[in-house]
């Protein structure tokens, strides 16, 4: 069933006004500060919706005219690039002034010291492509910008690579709507597959930094006894003593 010509609870009911995109910013530009506001399942929603009345006014002609608004794709993957870079930009300010009522709170949020304990400081330290892969992982974009700016990276080594992770992270999620609703149609299965894919993505971003975490503590890790002059090597036999 097409839920675009249904009634009730529809994609084309949560996304038929223009301002989905006020909604979708608001949700992106915070949820740097509060995880749990579900971002990415917006963009993908909204995504699908524009997708599939893009395929069926192609199919009706002037008819789709007179259809439920959807919102576009290039302005929904601007609106979301935007709110996600500005998220990082204010995460990082407040963290690098130490203060604010918002950056405690962050401080404080359990799903923020959980991403901290299993991610490690490979995000804390937040550089280069790691920004962008932490964008996916759940939390990880949080744990990067506020240790980014507590620890005092400079804004050159972290703003960029925050607007390119902002610019990839949108583009998967309004690339993943467009698929499922160009081959699925604006029904609840053809937002549920996209949104599958999105957390199917976090899951391999966590797992990814996980491991880069786990691998440079191993390097920094001090060397055990008889671990040294050769890696591996056994430590040497004491001498005998002479006769």
């Amino acid at each position: 069933m097409n839920v675009l010509d249904g009634t009730g609870w529809s994609l084309a009911s949560l996304t038929a006004s223009p301002w989905i995109y006020a909604v979708v910013s608001t949700s992106i530009l915070l949820d740097v500060f509060l995880p749990v506001l579900p971002s990415g399942i917006l963009v993908v929603t909204a995504a699908t919706a524009s997708a599939s009345a893009v395929v069926a006014g192609g199919a009706s002609g002037a008819a789709a005219a007179q259809g439920p608004y959807a919102p576009g794709l290039l302005p929904l993957l601007l609106c979301a690039a935007a709110a996600s870079f500005l998220g990082d930009l204010a995460a990082y300010r407040l963290a690098r002034r130490g203060e604010g009522r918002i950056a405690r709170a962050a401080a404080r949020s359990r799903r923020l010291a959980t991403a901290r304990t299993r991610l490690g400081d490979a995000l804390a330290r937040g550089g280069g492509p790691l920004v962008v892969l932490a964008r996916f992982a759940p939390a990880g974009r949080s744990v990067v910008a506020f240790g980014a700016g507590a620890t005092g990276r400079p804004a050159r080594d972290f703003l960029p690579w925050s607007a390119l992770a902002a610019t990839v992270w949108a583009g998967y999620g309004v690339g993943l709507g467009r698929l499922g609703g160009h081959w699925l149609g604006a029904t609840w299965l053809g937002a549920c597959v996209p949104v599958l894919a999105l957390f199917l993505a976090g899951s391999l971003a966590a797992l990814t930094l996980r491991r880069t975490a786990k691998a440079r503590s191993a390097r920094s890790r001090p060397a055990g006894p008889g671990v040294g002059v050769g890696a591996g090597a056994p430590t040497p036999a004491p001498a005998a003593p002479a006769a």
